[in-house]
């Protein structure tokens, strides 16, 4: 079984995907701020309900750690 595929296809599937990202961005952009921040609950709320809370947390945590590390090296 042939699971490779040639360079005219990768290129045509990269094509492809840059016009639906395209057409998206746009999309988004005349999106009202009520909508987007109804995605952004929707998704925050399925993170709770498949139980990603804890590992999210611990993540954070990460981040913020890494933020008061760069803040002190750059003296901001």
């Amino acid at each position: 079984m042939k699971n490779r595929i040639t360079k005219l296809e990768a290129t045509a599937f990269k094509k492809h995907w840059k016009i639906v990202n395209d057409i998206e961005r746009e999309e988004l952009k005349t999106l009202p701020v009520i909508e987007k921040l109804g995605q952004m609950v929707a998704l925050m709320s399925s993170g709770k309900a498949l139980g990603w809370t804890k590992a999210l947390a611990a993540e954070e945590k990460e981040v913020r750690e890494r933020w008061i590390k760069l803040r002190k090296y750059y003296h901001v």
